[in-house]
């Protein structure tokens, strides 16, 4: 899922697996522009191969010092939600045919807007 893209006229589509009761309020507070579409059986990441990290790249030791820090000081710690081993990814479309994906290799690991906004006029027809 991006967000934004430094080119305004490029057509940002937006898919989740949530709910949509769930994807509506997180795009609104995400500011994202174009449509939003959940995929709860998740056809699209399967099409695109966008997988699950291992729990061993999500659950790192530094991230598990950060959360063990976070209730250290008292912070109260949440179950996720979501599926917080889905790794997600951005793909771009032409005409209706894929012509780059980007597929992170850890969950916070996502492609720079501008680098898709540039690679989005350099596919661009005409």
């Amino acid at each position: 899922m991006q967000e934004h893209l430094a080119d305004e006229s490029i057509p940002l589509l937006t898919i989740g697996f949530s709910p949509a009761e769930a994807l509506a309020p997180l795009a609104e507070h995400l500011g994202l522009r174009g449509p939003v579409l959940t995929d709860p059986d998740r056809v699209v990441y399967r099409l695109l191969g966008l997988g699950r990290a291992p729990v061993w790249q999500v659950y790192s030791p530094g991230t598990l010092l950060f959360y063990a820090g976070k209730r250290l000081r008292g912070r109260t710690l949440h179950k996720p939600v979501e599926d917080t081993r889905q790794l997600g990814g951005d793909a771009l479309v032409v005409d209706g045919v894929v012509v780059r994906i980007w597929r992170p290799s850890t969950p916070d690991d996502r492609a720079d807007p501008a680098r898709i906004a540039t690679a989005a006029r350099r596919a661009a027809p005409g």
